[in-house]
Protein backbone atom coordinates (compact mmCIF):
# COMPACT_ATOMS: atom_id res chain seq x y z
CA UNK A 1 0.00 0.00 0.00
CA UNK A 2 1.14 3.51 -0.78
CA UNK A 3 -0.39 6.73 0.42
CA UNK A 4 -0.35 10.17 -1.16
CA UNK A 5 -1.35 13.62 0.01
CA UNK A 6 -1.45 17.11 -1.44
CA UNK A 7 0.72 20.04 -0.42
CA UNK A 8 -2.39 22.24 -0.63
CA UNK A 9 -4.42 19.89 1.58
CA UNK A 10 -2.27 17.57 3.75
CA UNK A 11 -5.28 16.19 5.66
CA UNK A 12 -6.45 14.42 2.46
CA UNK A 13 -4.77 11.01 2.20
CA UNK A 14 -5.24 8.84 -0.87
CA UNK A 15 -4.44 5.15 -0.40
CA UNK A 16 -3.59 2.92 -3.37
CA UNK A 17 -2.48 -0.71 -3.46
CA UNK A 18 1.07 -1.46 -4.56
CA UNK A 19 4.14 0.70 -4.23
CA UNK A 20 4.95 4.18 -5.52
CA UNK A 21 4.79 4.07 -9.32
CA UNK A 22 3.28 5.92 -12.26
CA UNK A 23 0.34 3.51 -12.21
CA UNK A 24 -0.23 4.02 -8.46
CA UNK A 25 -0.09 7.79 -8.90
CA UNK A 26 -2.64 7.57 -11.73
CA UNK A 27 -4.97 5.57 -9.46
CA UNK A 28 -4.52 8.19 -6.74
CA UNK A 29 -5.35 10.90 -9.29
CA UNK A 30 -8.56 8.99 -10.13
CA UNK A 31 -9.48 9.02 -6.41
CA UNK A 32 -8.66 12.71 -6.26
CA UNK A 33 -10.91 13.43 -9.25
CA UNK A 34 -13.75 11.53 -7.56
CA UNK A 35 -13.31 13.66 -4.43
CA UNK A 36 -13.35 16.82 -6.53
CA UNK A 37 -16.43 15.72 -8.50
CA UNK A 38 -18.24 14.89 -5.25
CA UNK A 39 -17.29 18.29 -3.81
CA UNK A 40 -15.41 16.64 -0.92
CA UNK A 41 -12.02 18.27 -1.60
CA UNK A 42 -11.68 21.27 0.73
CA UNK A 43 -9.40 23.18 -1.67
CA UNK A 44 -9.23 24.20 -5.32
CA UNK A 45 -6.42 22.77 -7.43
CA UNK A 46 -4.89 24.59 -10.37
CA UNK A 47 -5.54 23.26 -13.87
CA UNK A 48 -1.95 22.08 -14.18
CA UNK A 49 -2.13 19.74 -11.18
CA UNK A 50 -0.83 16.26 -12.10
CA UNK A 51 0.19 12.94 -10.56
CA UNK A 52 3.82 14.05 -10.15
CA UNK A 53 2.64 16.68 -7.65
CA UNK A 54 1.22 14.07 -5.30
CA UNK A 55 3.34 13.70 -2.18
CA UNK A 56 4.03 10.18 -0.99
CA UNK A 57 3.25 9.71 2.69
CA UNK A 58 6.06 7.73 4.26
CA UNK A 59 5.03 5.49 7.11
CA UNK A 60 6.47 6.86 10.30
CA UNK A 61 8.24 4.42 12.53
CA UNK A 62 6.42 4.23 15.79
CA UNK A 63 8.08 5.28 19.01
CA UNK A 64 7.10 1.87 20.36
CA UNK A 65 9.77 0.14 18.26
CA UNK A 66 12.45 2.45 19.71
CA UNK A 67 11.09 1.94 23.20
CA UNK A 68 11.15 -1.84 22.75
CA UNK A 69 14.78 -1.66 21.58
CA UNK A 70 15.62 0.43 24.65
CA UNK A 71 13.95 -2.12 26.93
CA UNK A 72 15.80 -4.99 25.24
CA UNK A 73 19.10 -3.14 25.65
CA UNK A 74 18.26 -2.35 29.28
CA UNK A 75 17.58 -6.02 30.03
CA UNK A 76 20.87 -7.02 28.40
CA UNK A 77 22.71 -4.42 30.46
CA UNK A 78 21.11 -5.64 33.69
CA UNK A 79 21.83 -9.27 32.79
CA UNK A 80 25.47 -8.37 32.21
CA UNK A 81 25.55 -6.64 35.60
CA UNK A 82 24.13 -9.76 37.29
CA UNK A 83 26.78 -11.97 35.67
CA UNK A 84 29.60 -9.63 36.67
CA UNK A 85 28.28 -9.34 40.22
CA UNK A 86 28.35 -13.13 40.60
CA UNK A 87 31.87 -13.32 39.18
CA UNK A 88 33.09 -10.62 41.60
CA UNK A 89 31.42 -12.25 44.61
CA UNK A 90 32.82 -15.68 43.79
CA UNK A 91 36.42 -14.48 43.49
CA UNK A 92 36.44 -11.78 46.20
CA UNK A 93 37.35 -13.96 49.22
CA UNK A 94 40.22 -15.71 47.45
CA UNK A 95 41.50 -12.42 46.04
CA UNK A 96 41.52 -10.82 49.50
CA UNK A 97 43.58 -13.75 50.83
CA UNK A 98 46.11 -13.23 48.05
CA UNK A 99 46.14 -9.48 48.71
CA UNK A 100 47.01 -10.14 52.36
CA UNK A 101 49.97 -12.24 51.20
CA UNK A 102 51.31 -9.39 49.05
CA UNK A 103 52.42 -7.60 52.22
CA UNK A 104 55.08 -10.28 52.82
CA UNK A 105 56.95 -8.85 49.82
CA UNK A 106 57.36 -5.55 51.68
CA UNK A 107 58.63 -6.99 54.95
CA UNK A 108 62.19 -7.79 55.89
CA UNK A 109 61.14 -11.27 56.96
CA UNK A 110 62.59 -14.20 55.00
CA UNK A 111 60.21 -15.81 52.49
CA UNK A 112 60.32 -19.37 51.20
CA UNK A 113 60.27 -20.26 47.53
CA UNK A 114 56.92 -22.03 48.05
CA UNK A 115 55.39 -18.85 49.48
CA UNK A 116 56.59 -16.86 46.44
CA UNK A 117 55.28 -19.53 44.04
CA UNK A 118 51.96 -19.54 45.83
CA UNK A 119 51.87 -15.75 45.68
CA UNK A 120 52.66 -15.73 41.95
CA UNK A 121 49.84 -18.21 41.35
CA UNK A 122 47.60 -15.98 43.44
CA UNK A 123 48.36 -12.98 41.22
CA UNK A 124 46.24 -14.59 38.51
CA UNK A 125 43.30 -14.75 40.92
CA UNK A 126 43.96 -11.18 42.01
CA UNK A 127 44.13 -9.98 38.42
CA UNK A 128 40.91 -11.80 37.48
CA UNK A 129 39.09 -10.34 40.47
CA UNK A 130 40.40 -6.81 39.95
CA UNK A 131 39.42 -6.80 36.27
CA UNK A 132 36.00 -8.26 36.97
CA UNK A 133 35.48 -5.72 39.76
CA UNK A 134 36.37 -2.82 37.43
CA UNK A 135 34.00 -4.16 34.75
CA UNK A 136 31.32 -4.57 37.43
CA UNK A 137 31.72 -0.97 38.64
CA UNK A 138 31.47 0.32 35.06
CA UNK A 139 28.48 -1.93 34.30
CA UNK A 140 26.77 -0.79 37.49
CA UNK A 141 26.90 2.86 36.45
CA UNK A 142 25.48 1.97 33.02
CA UNK A 143 22.83 -0.19 34.66
CA UNK A 144 21.43 2.82 36.52
CA UNK A 145 20.16 4.17 33.20
CA UNK A 146 18.94 0.70 32.22
CA UNK A 147 16.99 0.46 35.46
CA UNK A 148 15.35 3.83 34.74
CA UNK A 149 14.37 2.68 31.22
CA UNK A 150 12.88 -0.49 32.67
CA UNK A 151 11.00 1.44 35.36
CA UNK A 152 9.44 3.70 32.70
CA UNK A 153 8.46 0.67 30.60
CA UNK A 154 6.86 -1.05 33.60
CA UNK A 155 4.90 2.00 34.72
CA UNK A 156 1.18 1.58 34.20
CA UNK A 157 -0.72 4.27 32.21
CA UNK A 158 -2.49 5.43 35.37
CA UNK A 159 0.84 6.25 37.01
CA UNK A 160 1.97 8.58 34.21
Amino acid sequence: MVQYTLAQCPEVVLTVSGKDSTKARDKAMDQLMELMDAGKLPTELSDGFGPQQLIEVKEQLSDTAGDEDAVTQAIQTLSNLATLKLKVQESRAEALKVRAQVDILFSDKAVSEEEITSLKDGFKVLKTFAQANLRYQEARSKAEDARAVLDRALKSPEES
